[in-house]
């Protein structure tokens, strides 16, 4: 595998590109990048009706998709013997207040939630630059799969961003919201604390469910094995179960595995992924 080959745009091989090439040619990717994202967070950031009262505060809407759905479940599981009490699931309801303290505070939060829409929204298109920079180290046969990368990529991506707005911030934001270690203590918290907890756990949701092509890679350059994964599978387990049960509301088994699950089936998928990368190249060896 050729680590430091450069291609032409035939995608033949020209040479070998220096270490100060190679940052040349990351700089020109992360500027196109970088480009497109502030471009439609320009766009977004005209939109504040939508981005803030419609997104970013729809979790703490009484009447949020996620929490009817998770009453209509309950009322469900009651109905087939589950669940003694239905309303078990049905939670969503905030007394809190959000506040803006600083003087720029609303103003700077707003260019952020627009830079993390154009994050979201032209990620795509981030991960096929990214996919260009690194095309050069595989092989040819390996080049032809970037349709692929892409669409799994972006499709993992998007996944986790909206596993995390419907399922890991609602139930982040029923816990966090209504946990008092005192009746005395009043919850009134800052916007910018809240923003800024929806927005690092949507975004690290979605870096997370790109779990099965980080082990693609990792695999294909030899720095993981599917054995390891297989030996640490256990280590795995509890720490899912420990995000699951850290997030979900109340004690309830049925919202922690709604969580846990996902999350078990991701690092399973990245096992698989590894196993057939070295599978492959013990075929093509």
């Amino acid at each position: 595998m050729a680590l430091f080959g450069l291609f032409n745009k035939s995608g033949k091989s020209t040479g070998e590109m220096s270490f100060w090439g190679h940052i040349d040619a990351l700089r020109g990717h992360l500027f196109r990048s970088v480009l497109l994202v502030v471009s439609i967070a320009i766009v977004t950031f005209f939109f504040p009706e939508i981005l803030f009262d419609k997104i970013i505060f729809g979790p703490i809407h009484n009447d949020f998709i996620t929490y009817r759905a998770f009453c209509h479940l309950g009322h469900w599981l009651q109905l087939h013997g589950v669940m003694p009490d239905g309303n078990d699931l049905c939670f969503g309801h905030y007394n809190f207040k959000l506040q803006s303290l600083g003087l720029s505070d609303q103003f700077t939060s707003q260019m952020w939630v627009a830079f993390v829409g154009g994050l979201i929204i032209g990620s795509p298109y981030v991960l096929w630059e990214f996919w260009r920079f690194i095309k050069p180290a595989l092989k040819e046969k390996e080049r032809k799969a970037s349709t692929i990368f892409i669409f799994v990529a972006s499709f993992l991506f998007v996944s986790g961003v909206l596993f995390s707005y419907f399922i890991i911030v609602p139930l982040m934001v029923n816990f966090l919201g209504n946990y008092q270690v005192s009746t005395m203590v009043e919850n009134n918290f800052t916007m910018d604390s809240y923003i800024s907890t929806v927005t690092t756990v949507t975004i690290a949701a979605g870096l997370m469910f790109e779990l099965p092509v980080l082990a693609y890679f990792l695999t294909q350059f030899g720095l993981l094995t599917p054995q390891f994964m297989r030996k640490y599978r256990k280590h795995a387990i509890v720490v899912i179960l420990i995000v699951a049960g850290v997030i979900t509301p109340g004690p309830d088994v049925t919202s922690q595995m709604l969580v846990a699950f996902p999350l078990y089936f991701l690092y399973e998928a990245s096992i698989f992924v590894s196993y057939f990368v070295v599978k492959r190249k013990e075929k093509n060896s």
